[in-house]
Formats: C-alpha cells, structure tokens, sequence
C-alpha cells in the first residue's frame, strides 16, 4: 500500500501509534491508580507507621541494645516481646520474625521481615511458584509463600492459641514487608479459613498489614478477604505493580529495570478485561492504601496524602516509569512517609477540635462504609465476570447481618466440600441455583428469604 500511495502510509501509522504508547506511559503516574478513592483517616491508618516500627524491630539483633532505631524508636517494650525466630530458628523455611504482645494497643503482633538479599533460602520461598501450581479457597496463591506460612503457623499454633485464648478481647495481627507480606497475607488467609486452629478465633478479631505487598493471591480472593487484609504502597513501589511472577523477577533481579519496562509495553497491550477473567493471575491483597507524596512534572516531596480503597478493575494494574520505584519499595521509606501522613492528619483533627462524642460516632460511620465498600467490591467482581466471584449475602430478611456472613460462609465452605476434588461427587449446585433456593424476589425487585427457611436461618 506505501508502494500504490507513493507514502510510507502504514510506517506513519504505526509510528504514530508507538509515539502515542509511549506519551500515555510517560504521562502515567502513581497519582492515576488512586484518582478516583477515597481519603483515609486517622482511626483507620493509625497501626500502619507502627507496624512498620515493629518490622524494623524484626532487623535488630538486640532488642534491648537497637542499633538501627526510627526516631522515636520501635515503640516496643522488650518485656512485652513473646518470642524472636532468625533464619536459624526457621531453617530457611521462612523468614525472621518476632511474635509480640502489645498490652498498650490490645493487640497480639507477628511481624514478618522482608526480603534478605543475602539469604539463598528466602529466593527458594519466592521460586517455588508457577502459574496456577496452588489452589487455595476457590482461588489461585503463591506456592512457596504459602508454604511459609504453613510453616510459621505449625511453628506458633500453640503460642498463638493460648495468647488468643488468655486475652479475648485482643485482634490478633499479621504484618510483613515484601517477602514478609506475602507470608502474613497467607497466614491470614489461612487462620481466617480454620479459625478452629487457634480456639475459633472470630474473624473480625484477625487482621493483617502487608507493607509494599507482593501479588500473591487470584483477584477474587484478594477481594473477598478485604475485610481482614490491609495493603499499604508508598508512591511508585513497582512490585505490587508488576504481575511477573515473583520468581521471574529474583531471577532477573541484577536486571530488573530492563525487566519492568518489558513487562510494561506487554501489560500495556493485553486488554484489562482479558486480565480480569484470568483466574491464575495473582494481585495485592485485600484493601489498599495508597500513600501519594510526588506530582508529575514537580521536583521534591509534598506532604503525603492516603488514599483507600478495595478495587476490582484498576488494583495498580501498570507499572510506574518512575526513578523511584525501587526506592519506593524500602521500609524505611515507607515508615518514615506514613508517619508524615498520620501527623498531618492528627494534626488536621486537632485544629478541628473534634469532640469525643463524634469521634465515636465517625469510628461507627467509618466501620459502616467499609462494610458497604467491601460488599459493593464482591458485587463488582461478579458483574465484571471474575472467574470464582460470588455475591455478599442479601441484606434483606429478619436475619442478623454477623449470623448472614457466617451461614453463608460455612454453606459456602460445605458446598465446595461436597463438590471435592476428586471428581466422585454425584451433582455441582452452582451459586445461582442455591440462591434461587433460599431467596424470592418481592415487587420492588429486592431478594428476600423465603418463609420456608426463616426458622432455619
């Protein structure tokens, strides 16, 4: 055709079509994945900077004698510390980490270190994955990291059993960093999914913080235990960006930067809804906090702001061209910018003087949107056709909303059971159809139990 036209017309067109690309990935900013979220606040960030402290403390060697402490400190009392695994405790199964006891926060903490360069054992952790290799609770996760955190639970259950049962009215907390995340985000996932292992935990009381996470659970996972996982990135971070697997990218790590560029024009061609409907693709974890401290085209740093959401479609599916987003990825960074952030907004409450009395109610408010928000997440997942998506319980019925979840999710656990894998079970109820069973339409459109199966439930 170049030939007929006497113009090179089809070398025009795909120039232009590179020269758009690359305008639209340079012009892509962190700024862009949080755009649309929501402010968080000061109730809710608070234990982020803190449970970063107590990840820094996993470094220390002595406690007691720290010799690479934040200002301020760790913010532990070393009386309160419960136990301290090194890589000579865990054998290379996983990575080190210190169980605490927090009395001043009413909390149980383990607390995970990330990735030691120096450790052949942590890169066989990270290696030990392939694409759809483990199946975890009708989804997809990291093999090696869950592994790990089998380990670490195995190692710890009768510790954390007695503390949960010593002190109820303790949430009991998993926090780690890039390595550790993954490890923390797996143990929650697994104590959420057999609260009998430590005493019938109740689900609401088990919590988990993964700093600059690693992708390491199926999209519909990542979703669903949203009320129980907490992400945090810090601007740029590249690994909760790139969907290279973790593996791939340890290989290539004396060459990462060539790496996430070539990850970056192939994610850029793949549509998002073809993404979307891969079932093996793994993702950050649960809600996320997006701390946002640059501007494009401005130099320095500017007083951070948090953003939050629980995302379905755009979880930071395109990495960020960015100088900084190795630098993004360190703890002490992260540490020392989410502290910024909850001065700022300590210090915003403080000049609005907000009394007690509404700081409760706020707290209430907030609990509420969060349950709105997480549900509203579950329904966007099935809408957009993501593959083992399911619907949160109806709202409507005389049932008690904690009861709802709770028989949902254990008809949900006893529907999969029955199924196995095996293949020998005689019939597969979908979800549609067990919904049609148990609920009615009324004339304004809303599902209702059905009468028969109220004194059931």
């Amino acid at each position: 055709m170049s030939i007929i036209c006497g113009l090179p017309l089809l070398e025009c067109i795909y120039c232009l079509a590179c020269a758009r690309w690359a305008w639209n990935r340079c012009l892509h900013t962190a700024g862009h994945d949080s755009v649309t979220w929501g402010l968080a606040t000061a109730e809710e960030f608070e234990p982020v900077p803190r449970h970063c402290r107590y990840i820094l403390a996993v470094y220390e060697d002595n406690i007691r004698h720290p010799l690479w402490e934040p200002p301020g400190g760790y913010g532990i009392n070393p009386d309160w510390l419960i136990l301290r695994k090194t890589y000579k405790d865990t054998r290379g199964r996983a990575p080190s980490y210190i169980l605490y006891l927090d009395h001043e926060h009413s909390d149980i903490v383990l607390a995970i270190r990330g990735l030691n360069l120096a450790k052949e054992s942590d890169y066989q952790v990270l290696l030990d994955n392939q694409l759809g290799k483990r199946k975890f609770d009708g989804g997809y996760v990291h093999n090696g990291l869950l592994k790990a955190a089998g380990w670490v639970l195995d190692a710890e259950c009768e510790v954390l059993k007695e503390l949960v049962e010593e002190h109820p009215n303790y949430t009991l907390t998993f926090a780690g960093h890039s390595l550790g995340s993954g490890v923390a985000a797996m143990l929650a996932l697994v104590v959420a999914q057999h609260q009998d292992k430590l005493g019938n935990i109740n689900r609401s009381r088990i919590r988990c913080y993964a700093i600059a996470p690693a992708r390491c659970m199926s999209l519909n996972l990542a979703v669903r235990y949203a009320d129980v996982i907490n992400s945090v990135v810090l601007q740029d971070d590249f690994l909760p960006r790139t969907a290279t697997p973790l593996e791939d990218i340890f290989k290539s790590l004396f060459c990462l930067p060539c790496l996430l560029c070539l990850r970056c024009m192939k994610d850029t061609c793949i549509p998002e809804e073809k993404m979307l409907k891969d079932p093996r693709r793994l993702y950050a974890p649960g809600r996320l906090y997006h701390i946002v401290e640059r501007k494009p085209f401005r130099c320095g740093r500017f007083p951070p702001v948090v953003k939050t959401a629980v995302p379905v479609d755009g979880r930071f599916e395109h990495i960020v061209l960015s100088c900084n987003a190795t630098s993004d990825h360190a703890i002490i960074w992260i540490e020392r910018e989410s502290q910024r952030a909850m001065d700022l907004m300590l210090e915003k409450d403080r000049i609005m003087e907000i009394p007690a009395k509404q700081r409760m109610e706020r707290q209430e408010t907030l609990t509420k949107e969060h349950k709105q928000e997480y549900k509203a997440a579950l329904q966007r997942a099935v809408s957009l056709s993501v593959p083992h998506a399911y619907s949160p319980p109806s709202e409507y019925g005389t049932f008690d909303e904690s009861e709802d979840v709770e028989k949902y999710n254990s008809c949900k656990l006893s529907s999969e059971s029955s199924v196995g894998s095996s293949g020998k079970s005689k019939s597969k109820v979908s979800w549609n159809e067990l919904i049609e069973r148990l609920f009615d339409r009324d004339e304004s459109g809303h599902m209702v139990l059905k009468k028969s199966h109220r004194d059931d439930w």
